[in-house]
């Protein structure tokens, strides 16, 4: 598909259309003159007016303008900023049809591109709709016209800060205080100098990283400091690459933490280590890998892509022995750190580059009773040729990209000889496009 815009003037009036599906990113498909136009803020079924957004050789790109005949799936967005904040972007669309839509986009994605069919579907895990986001990455601009900083997510289709003062989706800790955090910023000599915050939110502290261009000076570390201690934040600051990180308020804060009481586990982390965004939706993922996998007090288990040990540590406290590998040394290190800390003693962690060969790794080449798979949107195509070796009776696969666990799934079943049991959908991010699943596989 080409993507190369056209350079003609987009048309300036609003064009009628009639919305005949969806897009995996949320937006409504019509067909205006023969070509195919992908238009923001459309539901399925229904009749609209849209201005052209950008136009390209083989398909347009649109926004609603006008609802002349409604979706009896559309709902009125609870956030004020939806539309303008591209943070979300299924608002408008009621909460069971959005887990409907994504349930709907697995399921094509792994007959399109795996050529595969579950043999059954997994009941969608779902929790919390708002205030659920415990990590985000915040942007943030000084806008001299408007004489303040903006603090959050970019405009939908655009490069620009949303100009928002709150959030509905991130945790209340942070999503209450976004235009504070602006006020914050304005007043400090650096205001210009602050590109993004890092926000990690744990059961018991919220903890945020400024990333600082320029050294503050003694007045900007004072307001920091009293920003900090006035909303109950621990404040940091990254100068330059990640290992510059330091803490400020307090200057030697506790490890972050989250818990799974179902498991009597407790993970510490730092706050830009890799976690789960969604803790209530992460209990219950855990408790479904465990359910499905099935481990028992004599098996070896083999968990790929395991972060700080988020599957490994409830694993091992139920298997013989289980195996953590990360491509991340500081994510490896926090999982042994944690293995310590809950008193797990079966575990080992690698660290190792999944996307690579493993000839000469002695984990990549034993054999398991059990393998779990959580990768990041790559998939896990690479990896997935020591599936043979492993000899694993059941594989479980968690997903953040339903079309690279299709293409994997089709790997597993074509060419290894599993069966794909059950899939299905986890609500990590709700009223976002984003798409969260898993999948049991058996030999």
């Amino acid at each position: 598909m080409s993507r190369r815009p056209n350079r003609r003037p987009l048309p300036s009036t609003p064009v009628e259309a009639q919305i005949t599906s969806y897009t995996h990113d949320g937006r409504g498909v019509a067909h205006v003159d023969g070509k195919a136009i992908f238009i923001i803020g459309a539901l399925p079924g229904e009749h609209v007016f849209f201005l052209y957004t950008a136009m390209h050789r083989d398909y347009a790109e649109g926004k609603v303008v006008e609802v002349v005949q409604a979706s009896p799936l559309r709902v009125e967005p609870r956030c004020p900023h939806f539309g303008v904040c591209g943070g979300c972007s299924l608002q408008h669309l009621a909460e069971d049809a959005q887990i409907e839509e994504k349930q709907r986009l697995l399921m094509e994605q792994f007959r399109r591109l795996g050529k595969v069919e579950p043999e059954g579907v997994f009941p969608p895990l779902t929790g919390p709709l708002w205030g659920y986001r415990r990590k985000a990455r915040l942007g943030v601009k000084w806008v001299a016209k408007k004489n303040k900083v903006l603090v959050g997510f970019r405009e939908k289709a655009s490069g620009f800060l949303a100009e928002i003062e709150t959030c509905a989706v991130l945790h209340p800790a942070i999503g209450e205080h976004l235009r504070d955090l602006g006020e914050l910023i304005a007043g400090l000599s650096l205001r210009e100098r602050i590109p993004q915050i890092e926000v990690a939110v744990g059961d018991e502290a919220t903890a945020l990283v400024f990333r600082v261009m320029n050294e503050p000076t003694a007045a900007d570390l004072e307001a920091l400091r009293s920003f900090g201690l006035r909303y109950g934040f621990d404040i940091y600051l990254q100068p330059k690459g990640p290992d510059s990180i330091f803490a400020l308020q307090p200057e030697r804060p506790a490890l972050l933490s989250y818990a799974l009481p179902e498991q009597g586990v407790e993970f510490r982390f730092q706050p830009t280590d890799f976690t789960q965004v969604n803790t209530e939706i992460n209990r219950k993922m855990v408790d479904r890998v465990l359910e499905i996998l099935e481990p028992q007090a004599d098996e070896d288990v083999l968990d790929l892509f395991c972060g700080l040990g988020n599957f490994t540590l409830p694993l091992a406290r139920r298997a013989a022995h289980v195996v953590g590998v990360e491509g991340s040394q500081a994510a490896v290190e926090r999982g042994r750190q944690n293995a310590e800390y809950n008193g797990i003693a079966n575990v080992e962690f690698h660290v190792a580059d999944l996307f690579q060969p493993q000839e000469h790794s002695p984990w990549a080449t034993r054999t398991y009773h059990k393998v779990l798979l959580d990768p990041a949107r790559t998939g896990a195509a690479e990896i997935l040729a020591y599936a043979p070796r492993w000899k694993a009776s059941r594989i479980v696969y968690v997903s953040c990209n339903p079309s690279t666990l299709a293409r994997d799934a089709g790997i597993l079943v074509h060419q290894h000889g599993y069966r794909l049991v059950r899939a299905g959908v986890m609500d990590m991010f709700p009223h976002t496009s984003h798409v969260e699943s898993i999948a049991l596989f058996e030999k």
